[in-house]
This record gives C-alpha cells, sequence and structure tokens, in this order.
C-alpha cells in the first residue's frame, strides 16, 4: 500500500434522489441495487479494494433504512460512523461541514466520493499524484461529456465552473479567460486535506462546488485526469441498465 489504507472515506449517502424515481420512492438513492448489490456497498466495497477501513456515511432520505444496512459491518474490520443531518439534506458542502469532526484529527487527506458514482478509478495512484503536488484538494476528472463541466488551466489547476445547459459561468478571479480553460467532468471523488474546514462555512446548507471555486484564487486545488477509466454517474433510471453492464 501507498498510504492511502491509512486515510478515512466520506461517502454523500443524504440526498434525495429525485432525479432516480421512481426508485427512490421507498429507498434512498444510496441502497439502490444493482445486480443485487446497492450503491453504497458497492462503493464501500470500491474503497475498501484500496485497504480503507474507516468510512463515514451522511444520511438524512430514509436514513433508518442506511443505518439498518450499516450494522452489517458491525464487528467487521472496518469503522463506520453515520452524519446524520436532522434539519437536512445540507449538500454537499454542507454535509461535509456537518460532518467535520469525524474527519479532522490529523494531517492526512481523506476521501469523499458520491454515493451514486460507479468508477474502476485506481485511487492508489490519484492518492500518490495528490501527495506530490500538496494541494487543498484534488478532484477525480475526465474528458467526457456533461452538463457541467469544472474549468482548468494548463497546470490543471481549478479555474472555474460551467453549466452546460444554461451557459452559466464562473471564472476563479484573477485566472485566465473562459477561452484559455479546458473543461473536465468530475468524477465525483475528491481526495481532501482537513485544512479545508478552517477555510469553509461551518455549516448551513451549500454546495462544495461553491466552496472550491471560492477559495481557487487563495489555495490550490487541483484536477486529476483519470480519462480512459470506467465512470458512471447513477443519477438517472436508464443509467441502472447501463451500470448493470458495465459493473459486475
Amino acid at each position: 500500500m501507498n498510504g492511502i489504507e491509512h486515510c478515512k472515506a466520506m461517502i454523500f449517502a443524504a440526498g434525495m434522489g429525485t432525479r432516480l424515481k421512481p426508485y427512490t420512492d421507498y429507498t434512498p438513492k444510496a441502497l439502490v441495487k444493482i445486480k443485487g448489490k446497492s450503491l453504497l456497498e458497492r462503493n464501500i466495497d470500491y474503497l475498501r479494494s484500496f485497504g480503507i477501513k474507516e468510512f463515514v456515511i451522511n444520511t438524512f432520505h430514509f436514513s433508518g433504512q442506511i443505518h439498518l444496512f450499516l450494522s452489517r459491518y458491525r464487528n467487521t474490520d472496518i469503522k463506520v460512523h453515520v452524519s446524520y443531518e436532522e434539519n437536512g439534506p445540507f449538500e454537499t458542502g454542507g454535509g461535509l461541514a456537518h460532518a467535520s469532526s469525524l474527519l479532522k484529527g490529523d494531517d492526512r487527506p481523506f476521501v469523499v466520493m458520491n454515493a451514486d458514482i460507479l468508477t474502476d478509478l485506481n485511487l492508489g495512484n490519484m492518492y500518490d499524484y495528490h501527495i506530490s503536488k500538496d494541494p487543498l484538494a484534488t478532484l477525480a476528472v475526465t474528458t467526457r461529456s456533461s452538463t457541467r463541466h469544472f474549468l482548468f488551466n494548463d497546470k490543471m489547476h481549478l479555474s472555474g465552473w460551467k453549466n452546460n445547459k444554461t451557459e452559466e459561468v464562473k471564472i476563479v478571479p484573477s485566472f485566465s479567460t473562459l477561452e484559455s480553460l479546458m473543461p473536465f467532468a468530475f468524477s465525483g471523488v475528491h481526495l481532501i486535506h482537513p485544512r479545508i474546514f478552517d477555510l469553509m462555512p461551518s455549516g448551513g446548507c451549500f454546495s462544495i462546488t461553491d466552496t472550491y471555486l471560492s477559495l481557487a484564487a487563495q489555495q490550490t486545488i487541483i484536477g486529476y485526469n483519470h480519462t480512459g477509466d470506467l465512470v458512471l454517474d447513477v443519477g438517472k433510471p436508464d443509467a441502472i441498465a447501463k451500470a448493470a453492464e458495465l459493473f459486475n
């Protein structure tokens, strides 16, 4: 192992799953099954394959079902903490802030992953890249098409964001013009240094994307290009059949 086995991992599992209806009418998105195995279990297994043994799972929508599912990990070799968002959901940034006490404690980066993303990204290689660059955060990205793109300069420093449907663009102050930036689709996997908690709001409901864009002028936030790996956002019903084809 290269050190990633000592990292904690947080899986975002509090979302309402509105894009996945009717599957989420009675089930949280994280427990939607692909070939009999839930998205949450698949991603816990994925992270465990790199040696990670401590997890934080945030919950809100049908939280009781997720708590029940996580009970299977009692008396195993892994530790699972639940960050329940009582008045949530708090979105990605707020969810991360709400779980900060479970993720702080040392200078090691922690992994954050969306429950509805399936990928075969080599997380160990991404960790090595992150350690070599020592940024505040590293975002896994590819060159695939997407409704939204992060924008990076030629050093793969986060420089902006674009909504390709609405044409809304956000450029980080002091960075280049839109024409000089490269678009990449986010893969839903982050490596983040715990010092981010000193730089972001301590609570509330907000997006981690907005946090990254507000910090990128003063802090190094980089992209890790893993184009060629499988990445699937299982956010809509038609993606479930696709996931069954691509992932065992």
